[in-house]
This record gives structure tokens, C-alpha cells and sequence, in this order.
């Protein structure tokens, strides 16, 4: 792994950043229909998963650096002499696991009898919102796989470009190890996914306009638990879609979906 020096990480993140943003505006018409689209998507997130960890390496110039530990001590565990928390800290950190998931619809030819595993990965940012309780807001940025296996030899994939907007508490045990409890939202825009039905061996866009076809965008409630041990993380999350993501407003379509990640925070 090659490590950036923190002085060379902002300039080094802008040409990444700069250099992405105009071959994007350039490929825009061939990458949005490419059968690639998701290569290119897991692609960019692992840059940023490389990125992320490299700027750690300086970690010993940060203000949460316990020079006790030999670790980052962000997790309100220092209090004043008056017992308040001394600061409103800031992780980073990133995510991979598997999902279960399904689609729950009114529409027989919509409803998944049975769940799709797929991937989950991405990026997570939290920032504290109290100095006073260890109460997080977190978000970030997913790519998550979502669909379902409904009768007929009919399955479907929706893959989505997805950020979870949640509240977390850290409930520290001692100084390495901490239940974190969750509750909030998420959005989501469908970036790929296709339709098979394999009666009439036809396979087409699983987003479009058409009556068999889902909407691009959905949102929905996001709870779950995750544990953590030094550096590193693991949770349990639920996703519960409340916006109606097929073409008739008469059936309700929603996604539901279960993921299990691990990953790392700093």
C-alpha cells in the first residue's frame, strides 16, 4: 500500500477528484448505459477506501490521539472537570458485507417470494452533535444490491447508489470496546439492474417507465446495532422501504433488505 504524506493528501485528493469529475462529464452518455456501470461504481469506492485509510498515517498529529493507547481516542471517553465531554469528534471509516433482500408488492408479477443476496459497500462518515452525549450523526455513501425472485421463473436485480442518514449512540464498555445502536433513514437512486424473465427468456432494464418496470428512487427507514473493537466494526442493519418504487399507484412495491457489514473506522 502506498501512504500519502498529510501534507500532499488535499492536493492529492482534488487531482483524484478533479480527474474523475471530467472523464465522468466526458464518458457520461457511453457510462450511464454501459453494461460496465458497476465495475466502474465499485471501482471509484475502493479509490476511496484506499484514500481514506492512507491519511491515517499521520494520525499521531490529530488532536484525539491518545498518546497513552497509541490510538485515536474519539469516542467521548475524555470528560472535563465538570463532566461534560470535551469535544464533538469525527470518524471515517468503510463498510463490505452481503445482502438479503427482497421486494414487497400488491402486483404478483413484482413480489419477491424469496430474497436476492447481493453486495453492500461503501464509505461511512460520523460527526458528533453534542459535546454533552456520545449521540453521532452518521451518513456516507453505498452501493448496495437489492431485488428479489418473484413466481414464474421471474427474478430482478435493483442496484442502488445509497445514503443512510441515521443517529447512532456509542455506549462504551471500556476503552476499546463499544455497542452502537441506530436509528434514521436512508436514500437511494437506482444506477443498474435488469429484469429477467425466464418463461418468455426475455431480460430488459429493471428502471423505466413500463407497467413491469420499477422508479429509480426509493427511501425508507434504517435501523440496526453494531459493535466495535479498537479499529475495527461490525453491524447489523435493516432497511425497511417506505416509498412505493413500482409504476402503479395502486399496488404498493417496496424493497426490504437485511445487510451484515464489517469494516473499519478511524
Amino acid at each position: 500500500m502506498v501512504f500519502i504524506q498529510n501534507r500532499d493528501f488535499p492536493r492529492c485528493f482534488r487531482e483524484i477528484t478533479f480527474g474523475l469529475s471530467r472523464n465522468m462529464l466526458f464518458f457520461a452518455p457511453e457510462f450511464l448505459n454501459s453494461m460496465h456501470m458497476k465495475k466502474y461504481i465499485l471501482m471509484a469506492l475502493v479509490g476511496l477506501m484506499t484514500v481514506v485509510p492512507a491519511s491515517a498515517q499521520s494520525y499521531r498529529n490529530s488532536r484525539y490521539y491518545n498518546r497513552n493507547t497509541g490510538r485515536l481516542d474519539y469516542s467521548h471517553r475524555n470528560h472535563s472537570r465538570y463532566g461534560n465531554y470535551t469535544s464533538a469528534p469525527f470518524y471515517v471509516g468503510f463498510r463490505v458485507g452481503p445482502t438479503f433482500s427482497s421486494v414487497i408488492s400488491d402486483n404478483d408479477f413484482l413480489d419477491g417470494s424469496s430474497t436476492r443476496t447481493g453486495l453492500n459497500v461503501g464509505v461511512a462518515a460520523g460527526f458528533g452533535v453534542s459535546p454533552y452525549v456520545p449521540l453521532f450523526f452518521e451518513t456516507g455513501l453505498y452501493y448496495t444490491e437489492k431485488g428479489g425472485k418473484g413466481d414464474n421463473d421471474f427474478k430482478f436485480s435493483l442496484d442502488y447508489l445509497e445514503m443512510p442518514l441515521v443517529l447512532k449512540y456509542i455506549h462504551n464498555f471500556d476503552r476499546n470496546f463499544s455497542i452502537q445502536p441506530f436509528f434514521g433513514g436512508y436514500l437511494s437512486a437506482g444506477v443498474g439492474g435488469k429484469i429477467k424473465d425466464y418463461y418468455l427468456r426475455e431480460s430488459y432494464s429493471a428502471f423505466g417507465d413500463g407497467m413491469d418496470q420499477f422508479k429509480r428512487f426509493d427511501g425508507g427507514l434504517r435501523m440496526g446495532v453494531g459493535i466495535q473493537y479498537d479499529l475495527f466494526y461490525a453491524d447489523l442493519t435493516y432497511d425497511l422501504g417506505l416509498a412505493n418504487i413500482g409504476q402503479d399507484d395502486f399496488d404498493d412495491t417496496k424493497n426490504s433488505a437485511v445487510m451484515l457489514n464489517i469494516g473499519v473506522n478511524f
